[in-house]
């Protein structure tokens, strides 16, 4: 199951960055691709690999590779240092991922600086190639939540330059259309899909096989993280005094039972990539409800000027609209050549100057609680939560059994016909396998 996952989902956070801004890396062999050279000898730099190679100069499309470059330009004049690309874009299934070429490259001392997917910066983490990024000024401006979901073995092992907030994408016009308020619980969501299919709509939820994993999250780990005894419930989880499955099981009966109320249609969610598959319905209003992540609502090409009032909300939960929060994050390696430049380097593009230029160009969540993003009116809902502090996290490093790709998974399977139970006897078996790693 783990290898699956990393063939099919372990790009997705990093490639929603990518595709919220139509960013396009090279693909080629990642120990020789180095698509930006250092102009001067005498220069010190710095060795950066992610999925995005450093753009024209003379060319200002891409806004996620310009507000990205923005704060390295930054580092790069006030350090006298010059940051030099490489990077890799596997071009089909068949070859290695991004993730895969990044563990051998952390692995071989490659580079020295990473931009690191949630299950990788996971493995890094615990195999002590990260170094620990707490002695940084810019720590002490951070969300608790990034630092929560990137602490590894005590250790502060990435920093993201924006959290991706998960929710629920609504046709406001149709729930006022039949007087339905905006679901807070499962029951009220239950409710307001049954009186959507009585009215005729056919099915009420448009769903891919990416994202329905977001339901469960929020109903597994409401309680946990917005509570008091998030790290006590953690570490039991981790030792297998509590069983993952437990937790899980709530998200799975209710998934269970939207698809056999046909709330969601099973078959087409198994096949369906995510917003290629219910994006069409959702515009024409023949589909109420759809789920995606935050920058789906600023990109023209995803939920972007909808003809209608759109509304994104968290998914329902036993503490009303939970957002789902998960990030990737820039780790430099513990052995890194040019250590202290890289240290100094992340402290600048990771300052609350930087990251307001990057919130402010990108339209995104900073992962500092300095800084505030205006967004759109339609995800106003979503941001306002966040900001009370209320959600839940997708993936988190502390954790044993990797979060995000492992319940996408199972849920899959839900969705292939799988029991319930059968589902939770998958988790079990997890979580044996990763007990006290």
């Amino acid at each position: 199951m783990k290898i699956k996952f990393r063939k099919t989902a372990s790009l997705l956070l990093v490639g929603i960055m990518v595709f919220s801004s139509s960013a396009c890396g090279s693909r080629g062999n990642a120990e020789d691709l180095n698509l930006a050279r250092n102009e001067g000898d005498d220069k010190k730099v710095v060795n950066l690999f992610g999925p995005m190679e450093r753009s024209d100069p003379n060319i200002r499309k891409n806004v996620a590779r310009t507000a990205h470059e923005k704060t390295v330009n930054i580092a790069e004049e006030e350090l006298d240092v010059y940051v030099e690309y490489r990077t890799y874009t596997a071009e089909d299934h068949q070859d290695k991922t991004y993730d895969d070429v990044t563990l051998d490259r952390a692995r071989n001392n490659m580079d020295d600086l990473y931009l690191l997917n949630p299950d990788t910066i996971q493995t890094l983490g615990r195999e002590g190639r990260l170094a620990d990024l707490s002695g940084l000024d810019c720590v002490k401006n951070l969300r608790d939540v990034v630092k929560i979901a990137n602490t590894v073995d005590g250790k502060l092992v990435a920093i993201p330059q924006e959290v991706v907030a998960y929710g629920l994408f609504v046709n406001k016009d149709m729930f006022d259309r039949y007087k339905l308020k905006l679901p807070n619980t499962e029951e009220e969501f239950l409710e307001c899909c049954r009186v959507f299919k009585e009215k005729g709509i056919e099915t009420p939820v448009g769903a891919n096989r990416w994202w329905l994993e977001c339901f469960v999250l929020a109903q597994a780990y409401a309680d946990m993280y917005n509570g008091d005894t998030t790290e006590e419930e953690i570490a039991a989880l981790n030792s297998g005094e509590a069983k993952m499955s437990d937790y899980m099981r709530p998200g799975f009966e209710f998934l269970q039972e939207l698809i056999d109320k046909g709330y969601i249609d099973a078959e087409k969610a198994y096949r369906s990539e995510a917003i290629e598959g219910e994006r069409q319905d959702f515009v024409d209003q023949k589909t109420p409800i759809v789920m995606a992540y935050w920058g789906a609502a600023n990109t023209g090409t995803a939920y972007k000027g909808m003809d209608f009032n759109m509304q994104v909300i968290g998914f329902p939960s036993r503490l009303g609209q939970m957002p789902v929060l998960s990030m990737s994050g820039y780790g430099v390696s513990a052995e890194a050549e040019n250590y202290e430049d890289t240290m100094d380097v992340m402290n600048i593009i990771l300052s609350d100057e930087a990251l307001q230029i990057y919130t402010d160009t990108n339209q995104v969540i900073s992962p500092s609680k300095n800084v505030e993003v205006q967004c759109s009116d339609s995800l106003k809902p979503l941001n306002d939560r966040i900001n009370e502090g209320v959600y839940v996290l997708g993936s988190n490093a502390s954790m044993n059994v990797e979060q995000w790709g492992n319940i996408c998974l199972i849920v899959r399977e839900l969705l292939n016909g799988a029991s319930v139970d059968e589902c939770m006897a998958q988790f079990d078996r997890l979580q044996e396998e990763f007990k006290d790693r």
